[in-house]
């Protein structure tokens, strides 16, 4: 409708406007991307370290190496089922949440963790916690967001920031040796820590805060429930047992082996003179056991995925 008035400018309505989108638009197939161009930029970055033998450019290879898997699977989570959460709630999940967990799980780790045969379900239990405890505080001004496919897409992107931080620590360790930098052992780091990453951590993180956001209420409030409580000890034996892959599968050597002391290896943590056939009984239960934690949680996380209707129907 326009109105006139002498010696005044007609004042127009405006008509119906679009309304804005509920969510940031990010192209389909980001994370593809990201993963390789990622990926190429760390081999370039490793052969121009090797060839020049620049120091300087270690943390650009310890970042790019450690965050490549992490980031890349957040996108893809944010991308298939995320989209309606907001970019600030992964974000946040992501960098605020994985470095509280890490810095809370050092600081517990320091005081509470002593080397005995409960120290791999004591970190399991203090970082599964720490992870849980850094999910709610990104969370407590966010009470729409709850339901299991929140607390999966959110619990993993926590994980993921987790494991990128962790990541990163081991890579400089590797490098850093009594005779100078070691760029083979930190590149062996990165590539093995790369490939196991999407079955460590997030997926952890993901099953336990999937739960845990099926609990929330409507008003925002966490609750602790059995449930809640029993996936969290669940994911901590996940946890334990993907720690300690190492030492049962020298302790079965032991027991295969016949005579030595095997309680005496488990402790060790290695095999004093291995031969053919123990290193390759070793690599098989090792790898063996990795597989079967895996299929573990990407089971469990399965189970959760169907009951909830909305992981089918996300953007």
């Amino acid at each position: 409708m326009t109105h006139s008035y002498p010696g005044r400018p007609q004042a127009r309505i405006p008509g119906p406007q679009q309304p804005p989108p509920p969510y940031p638009r990010i192209g389909a197939g980001l994370w593809k991307r990201c993963l390789g161009g990622g990926l190429a930029l760390w081999v370039l970055t490793a052969m121009v370290t090797y060839a020049t033998r620049n120091t300087t450019l270690l943390p650009t290879l310890i970042l790019l190496g450690s965050f490549l898997v992490p980031v890349a699977f957040v996108l893809w989570a944010y991308e298939r089922h995320g989209r309606d959460l907001g970019v600030s709630a992964i974000l946040g999940c992501f960098l605020t949440g994985g470095t509280l967990g890490v810095l809370g799980a050092s600081v517990m780790e320091f005081y509470l963790v002593h080397p005995s045969w409960g120290m791999f379900v004591s970190v399991g239990l203090i970082e599964e916690a720490v992870k849980l405890a850094a999910l709610v505080f990104v969370l407590r001004r966010l009470p729409g967001i709850r339901g299991i496919r929140a607390g999966l897409v959110l619990g993993a992107a926590v994980g993921f920031g987790f494991a990128a931080l962790e990541s990163s620590g081991y890579a400089f360790n590797a490098a850093v040796s009594t005779e100078g930098i070691d760029l083979r052992a930190l590149i062996e780091t990165e590539t093995l820590r790369g490939v196991l990453t999407p079955f460590g951590h997030g997926l952890w993180t993901a099953i336990a805060g999937g739960v845990l956001l099926s609990q929330r209420r409507p008003n925002g409030r966490f609750r602790f429930t059995a449930p809640a409580f029993a996936t969290y000890l669940g994911v901590t034996l996940l946890h334990a047992l993907w720690d300690s892959t190492h030492g049962v599968a020298i302790w079965l050597v032991g027991q295969l082996a016949g005579g030595g002391p095997e309680r005496q290896l488990f402790a060790e943590g290695y095999i004093p003179r291995p031969t053919a056939e123990q290193e390759h009984l070793f690599t098989l239960f090792s790898v063996g056991l990795l597989v079967l934690v895996s299929l573990l949680g990407i089971a469990w996380v399965n189970s959760l995925a169907r009951r909830d209707p909305s992981w089918r129907n996300t953007p």
